[in-house]
């Protein structure tokens, strides 16, 4: 990790505080990573034990929230930082927000890969998500290690894969009802897909709000909301 851009203080102690509020919102990162490849990987082999683990997981990921939330409050409380350092510790606050949540889908996906099993025994059909859960899997891991070098340089990258996962829950949603119209017996495999398949679009989702916060760390400015020329306008100008 890039620590030149945090601020050199003449308190060791205040350096060490921040650069170890970091390193536990990597791992906080990783660990929700392992946890949504664990849960799609469960939900579509009827693997009852990895759901398990999933949901065994979501315990660790909460704490870790709550641990990294009271270290950031009690150094706002303490030391008063400004400019830089109070983005960070603002940002890595939005950021665990967005990571539990992301903690939260995975935690449901593999719930519902247990109840689908424990109905329809071990199976393995659910192929029109792979590759959804492939893209949204690699737009997390590469947000997060955006964060992890605090460099923007390739957030708007990033964030523009977001159209590529909305086309591919468009054209799942349309396979679903074709085929839920040609046979009515598809109805219930079709709701859990399309379940799940919208599980997997808002972890695309989750992963733009980790890039903006990282913007508004960076460059102090908030482009929620912005389309994506004007979020590119503002990296760039």
């Amino acid at each position: 990790m890039d620590n030149s851009k945090i601020g050199q203080h003449i308190s060791g102690q205040f350096n060490k505080e921040l650069e170890d509020i970091r390193n536990k919102v990597l791992a906080m990162g990783g660990l929700v990573e392992q946890q949504i490849e664990l849960a799609v990987k469960a939900f579509m082999v009827g693997d009852i034990e990895t759901a398990d683990l999933v949901i065994k997981q979501d315990n660790h990921v909460d704490a870790l929230e709550v641990d990294i939330d009271r270290e950031c409050m009690q150094i706002l409380a303490l030391r008063q930082p400004a400019a830089f350092d109070l983005r960070l510790l603002i940002t890595v606050i939005k950021v665990i927000n967005e990571l539990e949540r992301l903690g939260d889908m995975a935690e449901r996906i593999a719930q519902m890969a247990i109840r689908l099993t424990d109905t329809e025994g071990k199976i393995d059909q659910y192929y029109e998500l792979q590759h959804m859960a492939d893209l949204v899997r690699e737009m997390l891991h590469d947000s997060l290690d955006a964060f992890a070098r605090m460099s923007i340089e390739d957030v708007a990258e990033i964030t523009g894969r977001d159209d590529q996962v909305d086309r591919e829950y468009a054209s799942i949603i349309r396979q679903l009802i074709t085929r839920m119209m040609e046979d009515p017996r598809n109805i219930t495999r079709a709701l859990d897909v399309l379940w799940t398949a919208r599980a997997l679009e808002r972890i695309g989702d989750h992963s733009v709000n980790i890039c903006e916060y990282l913007i508004y760390m960076v460059k102090g400015e908030d482009v929620r909301h912005l389309t994506q020329a004007e979020l590119e306008k503002k990296i760039h100008g």
